[in-house]
């Protein structure tokens, strides 16, 4: 269901859009605000009423981390439920701007308001910035009425917060929803534990690619710097050195410990399916849970906001297992 937006909260993170020239170069900066109301009164443009919020201090958005999720996910809750909006729009940094909309499409289960993530890839008031026309198109979308749930306004793009990834580092369209076949059961409900008003705590996680020649001892030094959950990206349909008893064996001893094994593809338009190779049963065998065309982003953010919530590793393989928010199906 889409409802028009009409009060909306703009929460400032930091990032390209706000930046300012310092001594060693770009740098976020504080008062925004007062640049987005004069740029509004000059453009003559006709938005729904806003108010604004700005985590501080303003960061980089390469700085990222679970922390800063956690509380852009705590100042939306709080905002929402106490009835002050009914939309949100998040200005955040292109650097990680993927994992973040990923990450909050999670943390944000239930959240009865639609939420945005815009910024730009160059800063507001430079020439040819696309800073303002991300951020009021983005607002003219929520006050046209958009679905709850995560989406990423970029380039005249409404797109899938758990499906994007940024593919350039200059060109003004930087993001797209990646091609992946999707698949997976869709859940019927969401545990009550996940719900957006549910607590969360960081987690220690990984991601590590798969590459010619990794060894076992490698992935051991991971597993032992005390990781709860990783995410493997695999080649192709999922997988990986299959002959190569040493490495499987750490993978299924860290599985017996209670780490959470998850797979990707390393391929863009990639979908792992472990049973088409024998290489992919082996890998599976060891107790990897298929990611099937998640990006990393989504499947980083989903095991994050899972085992943030304090999931047990069957309770964990089982959600992420399913469709929870349109990141593994249609």
């Amino acid at each position: 269901m889409t409802t028009p937006a009409k009060c909306l909260l703009v929460l400032y993170t930091g990032g390209t859009i706000g930046m300012q020239m310092g001594a060693q170069g770009l740098m976020p900066a504080t008062g925004f605000e007062a640049r987005l109301r004069v740029q509004q009164a000059a453009a003559e443009q006709r938005l729904p009423s806003w108010y604004f919020r700005e985590l501080l201090p303003p960061i980089d958005s390469a700085s990222m981390s679970q922390r800063n999720w956690l509380e852009m996910a705590a100042s939306i809750r709080e905002e929402v439920d106490a009835g002050r909006c009914d939309g949100v729009l998040v200005l955040h940094g292109t650097d990680t701007l993927a994992y973040s909309a990923a990450a909050l499409s999670f943390l944000l289960l239930g959240l009865p308001v639609p939420v945005v993530l815009t910024g730009s890839m160059l800063p507001a008031g430079t020439p040819d910035s696309d800073a303002w026309a991300n951020l009021f198109g983005a607002m003219l979308a929520l006050a046209q009425g958009i679905e709850p749930g995560v989406k990423v306004y970029f380039h005249e793009k409404l797109m899938h917060g758990a499906r994007l990834t940024k593919l350039s580092a200059a060109r003004l369209d930087a993001f797209a929803e990646q091609p992946r076949p999707r698949s997976g059961q869709r859940a019927q409900a969401i545990d009550p534990k996940l719900d957006y008003r549910q607590p969360r705590l960081p987690v220690n996680l990984a991601v590590l690619p798969l590459f010619p020649g990794i060894q076992a001892a490698q992935l051991q030094a991971l597993f032992d710097s005390g990781i709860r959950g990783l995410v493997l990206e695999c080649y192709g349909s999922g997988t990986g050195p299959s002959d190569d008893a040493e490495l499987l064996a750490t993978l299924a001893a860290a599985h017996q410990r209670g780490v959470v094994l998850t797979a990707i593809s390393q391929c863009p338009q990639g979908h792992v399916e472990f049973g088409i190779y024998a290489a992919g049963s082996q890998l599976a065998s060891t107790g990897l849970v298929s990611g099937g065309g998640m990006t990393r982003e989504a499947a980083l953010g989903k095991l994050f906001a899972l085992l943030g919530a304090g999931l047990g590793q069957a309770e964990v393989e089982h959600w992420f297992a399913l469709d929870l928010c349109g990141e593994r199906a249609d």
